[in-house]
């Protein structure tokens, strides 16, 4: 019940969380970054971005329960409404959650070393992969197709990725 009733948070911090860490990782590959840099911006990423996007789901719902305030159906729409704090966990959760999956192959490349341009690639995997997913399980319970759900977050995610790192590599070219 919680999952479906916050799926929309879900979605939000989920899909952004991988979207903008990715964007992080592609445009730092892009500019021929260090996997050191890249793990740095890319871990700034997911607390910075995650904390602003929990705050503003919270700012957002607690808005909207304030609107309801004076209405007839107050009661009603705070049994059934969400709670403020709960879409920002489940935003904060979400973003970390799936935004932590792009920078799972240079977390691993400490341990175990190995080409940069292999993390990038895996990254890129693992990434489409979790967008895939979120996707899938958007599609499943708003009874929308689900591969074609997947292959819509899929699509938004790999133009943003694309535009990254074609951003990195210009900047990269004239600095």
């Amino acid at each position: 019940m919680f999952f479906k009733k916050y799926l929309p948070e879900f979605v939000y911090g989920g899909t952004d969380g991988a979207i903008t860490t990715f964007a992080v990782v592609a445009g730092a590959q892009g500019a021929h970054l260090s996997t050191s840099i890249i793990l740095i911006l890319g871990c700034a990423n997911l607390i910075a971005d995650g904390f602003s996007m929990a705050t503003a789901s919270y700012l957002s719902t607690k808005s909207q329960v304030d609107l309801h305030r004076y209405r007839t159906d107050f009661k009603d729409y705070k049994r059934q409404g969400k709670h403020p704090l709960k879409t920002g966990l489940a935003t904060f959760g979400a973003f970390i959650g799936i935004g932590l999956i792009p920078l799972l192959s240079f977390l691993a490349a400490l341990a175990f070393p190995y080409p940069e341009t292999t993390q990038f690639v895996h990254s890129f995997l693992l990434t489409g992969l979790a967008l895939a997913f979120v996707g899938f399980a958007k599609g499943e319970i708003v009874k929308k197709h689900p591969l074609y759900a997947a292959l819509e977050t899929l699509l938004i995610g790999g133009i943003a990725a694309g535009l990254a790192y074609g951003f990195g590599a210009f900047i990269q070219t004239i600095v």
